[in-house]
Order: C-alpha cells, then structure tokens, then sequence
C-alpha cells in the first residue's frame, strides 16, 4: 500500500517514512532558501534544523511581499506610469502565491521531519481521484453561484394562467346593461310616435260623426 501524503505535499518528495524520504525533504529544502545556505553542512546533517528555516525564511517573505503590496502604489506611483505599478502589483499576488504554497509544503515536511504521521481525513479521498472530486463541487457551487435571482425565481414560481384564461371567471354584464338601457331609451320615443299617429285618425272620425 502507497504511504499516504497530505494535500500540499511538494512534488519531489518521497512520502514521509520512505526510503529516500530525509535526502530528497533536504534538497528539496535547499531550493526554498538562498543559495548561501548550502555551504552550511550543518543544515544537511541536521534537516529538521534545515526545515525550521526554510520555515521562518518563507514567513519573512510572504510578509515582505504583503508589505510591498500594500505600499507599491505609494512608493511607485510617482515613478512609474499606471500600468507598470499595475504589473509590479500583479508580481506581488503571483509570487505571493507562491510563496504561501511554499510555506504550506514547508510545514509538512517540518512535521514529518519531526515524526508526525499523516492519516486522511474524513472531508478528503486520496489520490488524483479525490482531488477531481473536490475540483468538480467546486465548479458546481460556482455554477449555482452565478445562476441570476431572475432564474432561480422562474424555477420556484409556478406559471400564472392569463387574466383572460382563468377557470371559473365569467364576463360581467354589467357593462351589457348600459347598451340595452340605451337602446330601449333610443327605441321609447318612436313608439311614442307611432302611438300618436294611429291615435289621431280616431279622434278624427269621432270628432266627424258627432257633428
């Protein structure tokens, strides 16, 4: 069975408690420090004294780096045009990254110099298949992130029928009403009319044969 690395484990080096483990942890170790470090045979004998400060070097550092990047706009801003402190700012967040995951591998390699061992943990699976899982929740959490409030409200509302279209809703007549009113007004006074006509002609032929 493969001896189990923690995630951040520097590439090079062989897992803790295998063969060749303190020699490629020390040359590994020598790239995290200046050059000078190397002519100090002291630090090869010894790599827990070697990891320690490869620790505190990488710790001085990052925070140089956060200093210089709080500060570059201040310090260049008067010296360099927009762009090239826009560059020098992103040197500052590239090397800092570097300088962080460096740490982190570091502090492994301290730890393991110093006998700790390493076990999974519940929350990770090892191996590359379990990184591609961590990896794929991530990008779906960032899908459902970025879905707009518009869409997820069009999921969770049921569709609305038309105004027109509802069950059970029948027209009104009450707007029916005036027309009727209207056209039984307009139809009064030729009834009338007619009415007066015809009535005429009878008082006529009474009117004639009563003289």
């Amino acid at each position: 069975m493969a001896a189990y690395v923690p995630p951040g484990w520097p590439t090079g080096v062989h897992p803790p408690g295998s063969e060749g483990f303190e020699r490629t942890a020390v040359a590994w170790l020598l790239d995290m420090v200046p050059p000078d470090y190397r002519l100090h045979g002291v630090l090869q004998r010894h790599p827990i004294a070697l990891a320690t400060l490869a620790r505190r070097h990488l710790a001085a550092c990052i925070e140089g780096a956060r200093q210089g990047y709080r500060t570059a706009r201040t310090e260049l801003g008067g010296v360099l045009p927009a762009s090239g402190v826009d560059a020098v700012l992103a040197a500052y967040r590239s090397e800092g990254h570097r300088l962080v995951t460096a740490a982190r591998a570091t502090d492994l390699v301290e730890r393991a110099l110093r006998g700790r061992d390493f076990t999974p943990q519940l929350h990770e699976t090892p191996g590359p298949l379990g990184q591609g899982q961590h990896e794929l929740r991530d990008r779906m959490e960032q899908q459902e992130q970025q879905a707009g409030p518009e869409q997820q409200g069009r999921q969770a509302r049921p569709e609305q029928p038309a105004p027109g279209k509802q069950k059970g809703r029948q027209p009104t007549p009450a707007k029916q009403q005036p027309v009727k009113q209207q056209q039984s007004l307009r139809q009064q006074p030729v009834k009338q009319q007619q009415k007066q006509a015809t009535a005429a002609p009878s008082k006529q032929r009474r009117k004639q044969a009563v003289s």
